[in-house]
Order: C-alpha cells, then sequence, then structure tokens
C-alpha cells in the first residue's frame, strides 16, 4: 500500500511532468531544426498545447498507480466530482478515455471485441469502446486503474445507467445512480428535492469507499475552485467573440479536457488562465484560428473525434470557422452555476439544468443565444448515431434557427467515435455544398 501510493505520487508529480516536458523539449527542437511551420489554411498552433498534453498525459500516466494507493472512481460526465475531491479519489471519466480512443482510431477493434460478446453496434460506441477497453485491457493510455466505486448520472442520457451496470458485474464494485428528471421549463421544488436527497446519499457512500468524512471547509474550497475554473474556461470560449476568433471550436473539443478530468484541481484553473492570456494576445494581435475567416459557424453536438482534422481543414481552405459550439458551451454554463456557500443545494441545481437534461425550447434559446454573441451566420448540427439524447429534434431545431436568424443550417449525419457508421465521401459532400450556399 505505502510503495502503491508513493508510485502514484511520484509519477504525478515528478515523473509525469517530467516526461512529458522531456517530449515538448525534443518536439521544439525538431521544430527549430525544420524552420516555423507556415500553413495557408490555420493560424500559428496554440503555444500550451504542450502543457495540455503535459496535463492529462501526467493525469494518466498517474492513473496507472492509483488504485491500491488511493481510492478510485469511475464517473461519467455530468457526475458532481467535487464531492470526491476532498475525499482524495482519483476520478476516471470514460467518455473522456473514450474520445481519445477514437482520436487514436482503435474504436472498430475495441468495439468489435465487445460486438462478440453480444453488444449491438447500435449501442452508443463510448459505451462499446470502454466496454471493449476493460473487456481486452487494450487502451492508449497504458492502463486504467480499477474502480472501487461507479457512480453515474442521468442528466446526460440513460444509456450510463446500463453502460455502469455493465461495469459494475464486470468488476464486482458497488454502483450509485443519481437520477435528475428531465427538466420541462423548470424544475419544480421535488423534483430538486428528489435529486438532493441522492447527492446526501452519495456522500455517505464516498466516505464510507474513501475511509474518512467529508471536511466542509475543504469541499467549499474545492467548489469554490471548480467555479473559478468553469468561469475561466468560459473566458476561453469567450475570446472567440473576437473577429477574427483567436482559435477554432475545433481547438475547444481538445482543451475541454482539464475543465472535464480535473475540474476542482488547482492544476486546471492554471492551465486556462494560460490558455487565457495566450488566446488574449492573439486577438489584440489580430491572429485568427484560420487564416482567412469569412464565415463564422455554430456547431451542435459533439465533435467526430476520428476526422476532426479533415473536417475542420475542410471548412477551413473555403474560410469556414466553428467559433462556437454547444457542448463545450455547455462546461462552462453548468460549472458557473456551483456555490461555495451551498455546495449541495447549488450541485443540485447545476448538474440538473444542463443541456442535454432541458427540453428542445431551453436549447434553441442556448443555441439563439450563441448564434448572436457570436455573430454566426450558419450552423452544422451534428445527427450523432451514437448520441441519440443530444440529436433528437436537430430538424426542429433546424427550421427554427433558419427561421428565426436567417442563418443557413445543414444536418450532418455521422458518430461521434465508431468511423463505421460516417459515410465520409458523403459527409464531405453536403459540407461542400453547404458552405457553396453562401454568398
Amino acid at each position: 500500500m505505502i510503495t502503491r501510493r508513493v508510485q502514484y505520487e511520484v509519477a504525478g508529480r515528478l515523473a509525469g511532468p517530467a516526461l512529458f516536458r522531456l517530449e515538448a523539449w525534443q518536439q521544439r527542437v525538431k521544430k527549430m531544426r525544420k524552420g516555423p511551420r507556415k500553413s495557408a489554411i490555420f493560424g500559428p498552433p496554440l503555444e500550451c498545447v504542450s502543457k495540455l498534453k503535459e496535463l492529462m498525459g501526467t493525469h494518466y500516466l498517474q492513473g496507472r498507480y492509483a488504485d491500491g494507493a488511493v481510492p478510485v472512481a469511475w464517473v461519467t460526465s455530468g457526475f458532481p466530482v467535487e464531492i470526491l475531491r476532498p475525499l482524495g479519489f482519483h476520478a476516471v471519466y470514460p467518455e473522456n478515455h473514450a474520445a481519445l480512443c477514437s482520436v487514436q482510431r482503435v474504436v472498430p477493434e475495441l468495439s468489435d471485441a465487445v460486438e462478440k460478446e453480444g453488444y449491438a453496434r447500435d449501442l452508443c460506441s463510448y459505451a462499446r469502446t470502454d466496454i471493449g477497453s476493460v473487456v481486452t485491457g487494450k487502451t492508449p493510455v497504458g492502463r486504467l486503474p480499477k474502480p472501487d466505486v461507479l457512480l453515474c448520472c442521468t442528466n446526460i442520457c440513460q444509456t450510463v445507467l446500463y453502460w455502469y451496470r455493465a461495469l459494475a458485474a464486470h468488476f464486482n464494485v458497488p454502483l450509485v445512480l443519481m437520477d435528475t428528471p428531465f427538466v420541462y421549463g423548470e424544475a419544480k421544488p421535488h423534483h430538486r428535492q428528489y435529486v438532493r436527497d441522492q447527492l446526501e446519499e452519495l456522500v455517505d457512500v464516498a466516505e464510507r469507499v474513501g475511509g474518512k468524512r467529508v471536511d466542509p471547509e475543504e469541499l467549499e474550497e474545492v467548489v469554490r475552485v471548480a467555479r473559478d475554473g468553469t468561469r475561466l474556461w468560459g473566458e476561453c470560449l469567450a475570446a472567440s467573440r473576437a473577429k477574427p476568433a483567436p482559435w477554432t471550436g475545433i481547438d475547444g473539443f481538445f482543451h475541454i479536457a482539464p475543465i472535464v478530468t480535473l475540474r476542482g484541481t488547482r492544476q486546471c484553473n492554471a492551465y486556462y488562465r494560460m490558455l487565457l492570456d495566450e488566446l488574449n494576445d492573439r486577438v489584440a494581435k489580430g491572429i485568427g484560428g484560420i487564416v482567412n475567416e469569412r464565415h463564422r459557424l455554430l456547431w451542435d453536438n459533439l465533435p467526430i473525434w476520428f476526422d476532426v482534422r479533415g473536417l475542420s481543414t475542410l471548412m477551413a481552405e473555403r474560410g469556414f470557422n466553428f467559433v462556437v459550439t454547444t457542448y463545450t458551451n455547455a462546461w462552462a454554463e453548468a460549472g458557473s452555476r456551483i456555490d461555495p456557500a451551498d455546495p449541495i443545494g447549488s450541485a443540485v441545481v447545476a448538474y440538473t439544468d444542463i443541456i442535454l437534461n432541458q427540453d428542445l425550447n431551453k436549447r434553441l434559446d442556448t443555441m439563439r443565444r450563441l448564434s448572436r454573441d457570436y455573430s454566426v451566420d450558419g450552423a452544422v448540427l451534428h445527427s450523432d448515431r451514437s448520441c441519440k439524447p443530444y440529436s433528437i429534434g436537430q430538424i426542429d431545431l433546424k427550421q427554427r434557427l433558419a427561421k428565426e436568424l436567417d442563418m443557413r443550417v445543414l444536418v450532418l449525419e455521422a458518430d461521434h467515435g465508431d468511423p463505421r457508421a460516417y459515410a465520409k465521401e458523403q459527409g464531405e459532400g453536403r459540407l461542400t455544398a453547404f458552405m457553396e450556399g453562401f454568398s
């Protein structure tokens, strides 16, 4: 136990940072030898990308030694992780890991493994990827720690409940469910109480698994740090209101990783301060995420992880930039609602009133506001085969946005994780036709 804890601390404090800083230095040397990268399409790459790789790489490296050293929780993306921080949990996000697997293009292999076990290909590719990684032991991060508890919140979809039940059966560990009623208009008082009761039960379970009690002052401080982190993330996104936008919405999909995985930590906030400073500097100098920004677009839903570079290049070549996305924005808005003075009560509101747990009118209101705030003249709504709750109603949303804001809107069929569910040539053809419709 002591040896394992030492390995865990060394990996997080010394080995990980040193390893990834060395890698960043080697990359800089290579670039110096080759000369500065010039692109006729994209602006200069963000310098803080190397710090992002260090931060997330260290998190996964440290995770290899977490079980047996500290309590480990696997959690869904919309779960109130702030409650776990004072108890010393190492949090693993299977969705974040699945996105990484998609970028690394290992999803088909992992999906094949679980499809042979009887899981349907129609199941969310995140779930298939995660369960496939568990079954095969294969992962691009080396190793994921075995969980002591599984924590699941239905505010993003119901699939996570069945997915986590499968994980609980495999690992033979307890599963704690936080069920959030779907919000039509405004949540009712009894809805709030229902969620609050579950949160209080979660605290009891987490304390038993973690082996100690939650210190109210520590929880208050974690919530304060988490709120500040989401504010910083929101300010980073808001930098794209400038013309040209200093980065792209596609960039944002990668830089969202710390606010998802490390929310409530000082490392997370330090990173976003660095990112914000760089973005503000680019705004002041007129440096854009793409070289010739002619049209500004909104992206709805998760990205097509395995083809983000190809898609962004196709659009940027013609002067189209995704300056705002509903998914990255959701992480700024939800976290801003938590309050250090009332950690439990404010968490009830923050984790119930998120975009996927609200009716279409609320989603439309959000998309209208974002479209106006970021001065967009078009939108692409990703009809995601693997995320039906996020995709439902997009035909109606398309019609309303086009009519009310006089903008061009495309519904693009694809999948956020599995390339076998995306017809690339057809998709690029539709995107090209969409762009040709702009004057």
